[in-house]
């Protein structure tokens, strides 16, 4: 007997296409029989795990045979002293991407309009025609959000809008005047996600107090991750920071203990490294730096960028390229799927690891 599942998926799902992360370094290594590759594809952090949630992963490890505290009281409570807000503001979830889907899964419906950026995060696109709304995509200003045209975008029918600052994967980043400019222009009905999964890697004189927003703009919501700067990728826990009731909505929706133990422990923990976040941050503004000249030096045109990598464009098809860097053993991320076919993202690593990549592109390059 034959089954078209695919006729019986919800209508949105059948132009869908699964979301294609950057090439594990063992898929490569076992293709090419090579080995001592280097991924610098997926905007990890490159120190790897901190001392302190590495040590808040082994105390947790004794009660894994029982399930996690499902309202994470503990990393809340550290999060709203930290952020100065409410317990009550915070939702947690299994990396920020799980969270954004489940503002989508809650507010969006089909019919309705999803406002966000052309060269923004993918699953914006993904979530909206999963849901069967309408995408309304405002062309880029200098591969970077034009919020008024974004304001400007907004209808009676427009449910969502999505920022992503510093923006991924162009790098680009919208200043604190921007963005409450376009807030004040957006309707008290249509709800704002401000994706800040980056913000740590900003300069600390330009980051955006969206926090502090939150009692003028009910409808803002702003979402952060320790997947990036804190370094727990594979741990998957992100949070959002928005009105209360809007928090009691989405916890209708919430999926239980959708953040396991060791998550909450290292997340927790992690807040109290503050030396490891500036080893971080200060390791991503000196290498960036090295990007930057050797693009300079070799006349290569690149996205300037505040987050923890950088955007080549080669300005030309940037697949072939791809393609040899990756018999080097560097393996970076092709954007043609975010509709920037002569780009290549490149994540920012270790001192090593950088210097590896730019000799490749050198020899690459020719």
């Amino acid at each position: 007997m034959s089954i078209d599942f695919l006729a019986l998926a919800n209508p949105g799902v059948e132009g869908l296409h699964p979301y294609q992360p950057g090439k594990p370094v063992e898929e490569l290594e076992r293709e090419l029989g090579i080995s001592n590759s280097v991924k610098l594809a997926s905007n990890e952090n490159p120190l790897g795990l901190g001392p302190k949630a590495r040590a808040a992963i082994e105390r947790a490890l004794p009660e894994l045979a029982r399930y996690p505290d499902a309202n994470g009281f503990a990393l809340k409570a550290k999060l709203a002293d930290k952020l100065g807000v409410r317990r009550e503001q915070l939702i947690l979830g299994n990396g920020s991407n799980e969270l954004i889907d489940l503002v989508f899964h809650t507010f969006v419906s089909p019919g309705q309009q999803v406002v966000y950026s052309q060269y923004t995060f993918i699953v914006y696109a993904l979530a909206t025609q999963a849901h069967g709304a309408e995408a309304v995509v405002v062309p880029a200003r200098d591969f970077g959000h034009d919020l008024e045209a974004m304001a400007a975008a907004i209808t009676p029918a427009t449910r969502l809008v999505c920022i992503t600052n510093p923006n991924n994967p162009t790098g680009t980043f919208v200043g604190a005047a921007e963005i409450r400019a376009f807030m004040d222009k957006v309707p008290a009905q249509v709800l704002v996600v401000l994706d800040e999964a980056y913000t740590e890697y900003v300069a600390e004189d330009e980051r955006i107090p969206s926090i502090d927003w939150l009692a003028r703009y009910p409808n803002l919501i702003v979402s952060r991750t320790f997947s990036k700067a804190y370094g727990l990728a594979g741990l998957r826990v992100g949070y959002m920071v928005c009105h209360p009731e809007l928090v009691a909505v989405l916890n209708r929706v919430r999926e239980p203990f959708n953040c396991n133990s060791l998550a909450l422990a290292a997340a927790e923990a992690a807040l109290d490294d503050e030396d490891y976040l500036n080893q971080a941050v200060e390791l991503n503004r000196r290498e960036m730096a090295r990007y930057e000249a050797f693009f300079q030096e070799k006349g290569l045109k690149y996205i300037p960028s505040r987050a923890n990598f950088i955007t080549l464009d080669l300005q030309r098809e940037a697949g072939p390229v791809y393609e040899a860097l990756l018999r080097e053993g560097v393996i970076v991320r092709p954007i043609a799927g975010y509709g920037l076919p002569t780009c290549l993202r490149i994540s920012i690593g270790l001192e090593h690891e950088n210097q590896r990549c730019l000799e490749a592109l050198a020899k690459v390059l020719g």
